[in-house]
């Protein structure tokens, strides 16, 4: 079954780009995060890591 799939893509014009693109893609993807993450600000996540334990705005009457 592999040996069909990959005759089938060498059949396939321009198919080398796809890999290529989804490297990019993925490389970008986490440098952004990896920016983000070292420049968010302490307070942002000190507050965004207590909203799943306040359950005091989550209290019905």
């Amino acid at each position: 079954m592999l040996k069909f799939a990959k005759n089938y893509m060498d059949s396939i014009e321009g198919i080398e780009i796809f890999p290529i693109i989804s490297l990019l893609i993925f490389f970008t993807f986490f440098v952004v995060l990896f920016w983000w993450v070292f420049t968010a600000k302490k307070e942002y996540i000190d507050e965004v890591s207590d909203l799943p334990l306040d359950n005091q705005k989550d209290q019905i009457l």
